[in-house]
């Protein structure tokens, strides 16, 4: 939710913004019309499209023969010329294996072939980062932060014809970066520093930026910076490519993290870096728009970083259980690891079938994804990390012990800890959960803000309000019955998905269940429902299940059609009938999440909970942090950013 919104004092960290204009900065940024149709967006509105996802959409023959022979190429690289232990064991990938992936194309997975690059689609573009996440999520990390939000996106979605020329057959082979961050600026760009000053033909680029995935081995980068407003230049935050050979360029750290230790991630400083006028993306001030419309497709990577951890879990849970014994049974058979084994791989294939519905709806164009791009994102990285960690408690204490000691004690070196802390930055990656349900309830409640918007608006006049209350009138008039009947309530609908007509059902009844409550929520707390974090988180967690419901239901349909098998009957032998299965056990698990977010919706403890967090950050429980020692090393909270020039040796180097 961005608007509208209480003007708030600014906070000691605000940097001179307050909450108004911060959230303003964000609003402008995004896209606020709807150009194509939205499974998602219906979805939120109690309208269940099903014929929007279904029959699955496929790739062309052409796409699916191209897709498929890379695969095979990469398949065989990473069998046999990657050791994904050596990368754990030095947090360092070789550069051997980078010039490997490069000359079969890895780098230039989705650039277009009259660039240099492979030309393939979203759909196949996951399966690779699904074959090298596997093998390491470092290395999948490195290929999607250069490919997904890199130079190569946005030069593809915002770049003239020159630049398009210039530099994505360097992006074919060469490795980019995407920086935003900044020490003290996450997810509120309006308060980023880093300036771009014009002067003559060219900007001066002064800032530092943080946490900048491949920065330290990167060859160009995308940098955001502000443009200050001035005669001929608009201004605003603005999207300039930057070579890292230029001078004034300084990497000034590797950063090191509980997982991905391969991850060449740093800090990197610019001062008075002079940027050609010609590596201005799109237009002064679009930075933003141009860096949220990149991730709304961007953001599929980690789905399919997820869905590959998702498979190798299932794969160990299978073959651990089967072999551990205790009390006289393989453990798998006792009830306690037999749900989790059954939670892992329901789980799995509901990651991979979301992954695989949401690549292909953006390989064929005739959809608005930013909401299922980011549900399948939020869903996926929260899914993984309970899906790895079962796999830990179902491995014991092996789970707990590193692969390394494993194998130097004559057992399967088995990376279930490592994959636990790999997959845990998912959830903070590109939009962390908290922000991705703010991000995707804004989306989901835009045709209520856009009727009725200036009713709360404490800015908007009586001449507005007044419009307002007349336009909601007429829209709710026309939708609010929409909401009371559905195909959910008719026992023959969706006939064609057999025993699977029954999730469908519940989906529709659910869709419409949950946009009745945000009408019910909108109208109790009004301008305050954006505060309302609890409820709003709830709201698209519900929205996420019923997205992968649908998913699954309609992967295991087109498996089955294409499998030419029965329908009729419940023979767990039929042909085809795994996938079936598998897709029935999942969303019965997922009914009962669900059930429990519906009744979390009114019943929580969100208001005390937060009375309490106050008092705590007021200093009345500081008695209960006594009795303990704190091992932290001495230094401010945010380091300092201040522009002006690097005092260390730069850590960047380049793969050749």
């Amino acid at each position: 939710m961005t608007e509208p919104s209480r003007k708030t004092a600014e906070s000691p960290q605000s940097g001179g913004v307050d909450e108004r204009t911060a959230r303003k900065v964000a609003e402008e940024a995004r896209d606020a019309e709807w150009r194509l149709p939205s499974f998602g967006k219906q979805l939120f509105l109690g309208d269940f499209r099903l014929d929007l996802v279904h029959p699955h959409p496929r790739p062309d023959e052409e796409s699916r023969r191209t897709g498929e022979e890379f695969l095979e190429r990469l398949r065989e690289l990473c069998a046999t010329k990657i050791d994904p232990a050596e990368i754990e064991r030095t947090a360092r990938i070789p550069d051997g294996v980078v010039q490997e992936l490069r000359e079969i194309g890895a780098l230039g997975m989705k650039i277009p072939k009259r660039y240099g690059g492979l030309g393939l689609g979203q759909l196949h573009y996951g399966r690779a980062l699904m074959i090298i996440g596997s093998v390491n999520p470092a290395l999948g990390a490195l290929l999607s932060a250069h490919q997904s939000i890199g130079v190569p996106q946005p030069i593809k979605l915002f770049g003239t014809a020159e630049q398009k020329e210039t530099w994505l057959p360097r992006c074919a082979r060469e490795i980019s970066a995407f920086l935003l961050t900044e020490p003290d600026v996450g997810s509120d760009p309006a308060r980023l520093r880093a300036s771009a000053v014009p002067d003559g033909d060219e900007y001066v680029l002064d800032g530092v930026k943080l946490w900048t995935t491949n920065g330290v081995v990167a060859d160009l980068v995308v940098v955001m910076a502000r443009v200050p407003k001035s005669e001929g230049h608009r201004g605003g935050i603005s999207a300039f490519v930057v070579d890292m050979s230029t001078p004034g360029i300084t990497v000034e750290n590797r950063n090191a993290f509980m997982g991905l230790r391969g991850l060449e991630n740093g800090v990197t400083r610019f001062h008075q870096v002079r940027v050609p006028a010609a590596n201005l993306i799109g237009s002064e001030g679009a930075g933003l728009k141009i860096a949220l419309t990149t991730l709304n497709t961007g953001r599929l990577s980690l789905p399919a970083i997820c869905a590959a951890s998702g498979k190798w879990a299932t794969k160990i849970a299978r073959e651990w259980s089967k072999e551990r014994v205790q009390w006289g049974r393989p453990v798998g058979t006792h009830e306690a690891i037999s749900r989790k084994v059954a939670f892992i791989a329901a789980t799995s294939y509901a990651m991979e079938a979301m992954l695989d519905l949401s690549s292909q709806l953006a390989d064929d164009e005739r959809n608005d994804i930013r909401i299922e791009a980011a549900l399948a994102k939020l869903w996926s990285s929260e899914m993984a990390c309970r899906v790895a960690d079962e796999l830990v408690q179902i491995r014991g204490g092996r789970g707990y012990e590193t692969a390394e000691s494993l194998a130097a004690r004559g057992e399967r070196g088995v990376p279930a800890e490592q994959i636990l802390r790999d997959l845990r930055i998912n959830r903070i990656f590109e939009g962390s959960t908290e922000i991705m349900h703010l991000l995707i309830a804004r989306e989901a409640v835009d045709a209520h803000l856009s009727v009725a918007g200036d009713i709360i608006d404490p800015e908007a006049s009586r001449e507005d309000k007044v419009k307002a209350a007349a336009r909601a009138g007429g829209f709710y008039a026309r939708w609010l019955p929409t909401l009371v009947t559905g195909a959910g309530l008719r026992p023959g609908a969706y006939p064609e998905f057999g025993p699977l007509a029954r999730h469908l059902r519940y989906v529709e009844r659910a869709s419409r269940k949950l946009a009745r409550s945000t009408f019910y929520a909108a109208g109790r707390w009004q301008g305050r429902l954006e505060y309302k974090q609890g409820f709003l988180g709830r709201m698209v967690d519900i929205g996420a299940e019923l997205y992968a419901m649908s998913a699954v239901c309609v992967r295991a349909q087109a498996d089955l059609d294409e499998n030419a098998a029965p329908l009729a009957g419940d023979s767990a032998t039929a042909p085809g009938r795994s996938g079936l299965r598998l897709a029935d056990a999942f969303c019965r698990q997922s009914r009962v999440r669900v059930e429990e977010l519906f009744d979390g919706l009114w019943r929580n403890t969100d208001d005390l909970d937060s009375k309490l967090a106050g008092q705590v950050l007021a200093g009345e429980f500081t008695w209960l942090e006594e009795g303990v020692l704190d091992p932290s090393i001495p230094g401010p909270w945010i380091a300092e950013a201040e522009p002006g020039p690097s005092e260390r040796d730069t850590v960047h180097r380049t793969i050749g």
